[in-house]
């Protein structure tokens, strides 16, 4: 069995590069962005989420830093959605500072669309649930016949406190974002972000032995299906788990309950995001997950998502962790299940990188390995039908 380090985080770095136009960078914003209240030159500040890699090296560090401006900003009106336009013409590591071009493609984990010209377009208010809500209960309070059951559905809307629908374009701090260069970037600046910060795992033989005999499918409850699978292990107490997982961003899910259920339909109507929304109860070998954390933004269809499952080992004195991570990219109806229910991206593996990556930049991570799992099938299917593609490998984070 042999184990390796994780080689899109570990690669040899670059400390002088041109980095081709048309190369992608994933950024996470540090202000907040609003499309009725901001204005041309407004500053943007973001950071480096990935490292950019250029002929197997790492060319730029992860955590470099970012630097824009809005081009246009402006609130829905009678005459269409809102707008959001912004460029970004700086990027820096260290003391290092160097001009760029790079305009945004995809905003993640997003109800807008980006056009190709970078230029990101709000929604329809009128097009959602709740859109369609105003409109029948309107209708309804407008026809005689009707008029009662409207005030009463009206009334309804109120008890259960549900908002109209907000147009605007509204990101947090945190929301992350897919750029494009538009021109070479000459880089030579530092390439070395916190992985070079990493110490060798200690004793790979016995974690290689530990990875392979971990569970690696997770189970539904009801009905009973094999579902997510394992794809991160951490090594470290629940409240280094914590840390780190705040510290990277994500968000506790709250625990399925009628309160939950109710705020998850709020926020569908609403066509918003739910920072702590519930997720469906998996389990590994009959135990439920100790923690369960989310990054979205502002829409409840998308959002990366992960279980965190106690194991009985310990490595190196601390507890081990198995993870199930996938990445929920829309909602549609189930005609097996008779529901809604997310679907995901099949490439859990990109998802297994994202959490690395995160958890990397929080600095808190003291040693990292990608895993082999020999026999671990590349190809299966979750309890909802969603494929599952993978190469095996489980990605292991002892944590300081």
């Amino acid at each position: 069995m042999k184990s390796r380090a994780f080689i899109l985080l570990l690669a040899f770095p670059l400390f002088a590069a041109t980095i081709p136009a048309g190369t992608e960078l994933e950024i996470r914003i540090t202000d907040k962005i609003a499309s009725e209240s901001m204005h041309p030159h407004d500053p943007v500040h973001a950071l480096l989420i990935a490292p950019v890699m250029l002929d197997g090296h790492v060319a730029l560090p992860l955590m470099a830093n970012i630097t824009g401006e809005v081009k246009q900003a402006h609130g829905p009106t009678d005459a269409g959605p809102a707008q959001l336009e912004l460029a970004f013409n700086r990027i820096g590591a260290d003391n290092y500072q160097t001009p760029m071009a790079a305009m945004v493609t995809q905003v993640e984990n997003a109800r807008e669309t980006v056009n190709d010209k970078g230029v990101i377009t709000g929604i329809d208010a009128s097009a959602t649930y709740g859109g369609q809500l105003n409109r029948g209960i309107s209708k309804l309070e407008n026809n005689d016949r009707f008029a009662g059951l409207g005030a009463i559905l009206q009334t309804a809307k109120q008890g259960l406190k549900i908002e109209d629908v907000n147009p605007n374009i509204d990101y947090d701090p945190g929301a992350e974002l897919t750029l494009k260069l538009t021109a070479p970037l000459d880089w030579q600046g530092p390439a070395a972000g916190p992985e070079s910060k990493l110490e060798s795992f200690p004793n790979e033989a016995a974690l290689a032995d530990l990875v392979t005999r971990e569970p690696f499918r997770t189970m539904a409850q009801s009905p009973p299906r094999a579902s997510d699978m394992t794809n991160l292990m951490f090594i470290g107490t629940e409240d280094q788990l914590r840390a780190a997982f705040e510290k990277a961003g994500w968000s506790p899910a709250s625990r399925l309950s009628a309160q939950s259920k109710l705020e998850t339909a709020r926020a569908l109507i609403e066509n918003r995001g739910y920072r702590e929304g519930p997720m469906s109860i998996l389990t590994l070998n009959g135990d439920p997950p100790v923690m369960a954390y989310q990054k979205g933004n502002n829409t409840f269809a998308a959002r990366h998502h992960l279980r965190v499952f106690r194991r009985p080992e310990t490595f190196d004195g601390k507890p081990v962790w198995v993870c199930s991570s996938t990445h929920d990219i829309g909602i549609v109806f189930s005609d097996r299940d008779h529901t809604f229910i997310h679907k995901i991206d099949s490439n859990i593996d990109k998802e297994r990188a994202k959490v690395v990556n995160d958890l990397l930049g929080s600095g808190l991570v003291r040693s990292l390995a990608l895993v082999d799992r020999p026999n671990i099938p590349h190809n299966a299917t979750n309890a909802t039908g969603d494929s599952l593609q993978t190469d095996g490998r489980m990605a292991v984070l002892l944590f300081r």
